[in-house]
């Protein structure tokens, strides 16, 4: 296993998924502009599973060709909602909006994972789990996003599954690591492979 790789994301509990594994990282993000890749991937009828796979690839070539013969972790997560690619919300209505559209539904949450080194892939991961949330009424949804901060929201979509989002739901059938968007099980298994 490499001493130490580079993690091309300013996700906290990605970092923090990694040290719990015991996999030492340096953060340094790619700061690609998903937007713009979201919107040229769905111009191509692109689904959402492929958006996910080409950001976390993007992402870790980007710093990759930086760094040479340094492994980069990019990773990347969507929410699938029948086809329907779900992105994090640009304020409080569009997280409103989000959440009134999964409220009593199912939907996939889609996770991605790229290693590349000197710029270019050397494997890739993606792993998806079903979640099935309650029905709330309007009132409920409000309560529960005056309970999220800002960043919260705007780092990990409309729901923490690791505090208060669980509620959210009748049923999780997934990886956790998956939900909170780094599969770090099969990331260990390749890496201690090299």
């Amino acid at each position: 296993m490499p001493s130490k790789i580079i993690l091309a994301s300013k996700s906290k509990v990605r970092k923090e998924i990694l040290d719990k594994n015991n996999i030492e990282s340096v953060v340094e993000p790619s700061n690609v502009d998903e937007d713009v890749v979201k919107l040229s991937l769905l111009k191509e009828k692109a689904s959402p599973e492929i958006i996910s796979k080409n950001l976390a690839e993007l992402k870790a070539n980007k710093i990759s060709t930086k760094k040479a013969n340094q492994i980069v972790l990019g990773a990347d997560s969507v929410i699938d909602f029948k086809g329907e690619l779900i992105s994090k919300p640009e304020d409080r209505e569009d997280a409103m909006k989000i959440l009134k559209k999964l409220n009593g539904n199912q939907h996939f949450l889609i996770s991605s994972v790229c290693l590349s080194k000197n710029g270019s892939m050397i494997w890739n991961y993606t792993d998806r789990a079903t979640l099935t949330m309650k029905n709330f009424s309007d009132d409920q949804l409000k309560n529960y996003l005056s309970k999220i901060t800002d960043e919260a929201l705007y780092a990990y979509n409309v729901y923490q599954i690791e505090g208060e989002g669980r509620n959210l739901f009748s049923n999780i059938d997934g990886d956790e690591d998956t939900i909170m968007g780094l599969p770090v099980k099969k990331i260990k298994e390749y890496l201690s492979s090299l």
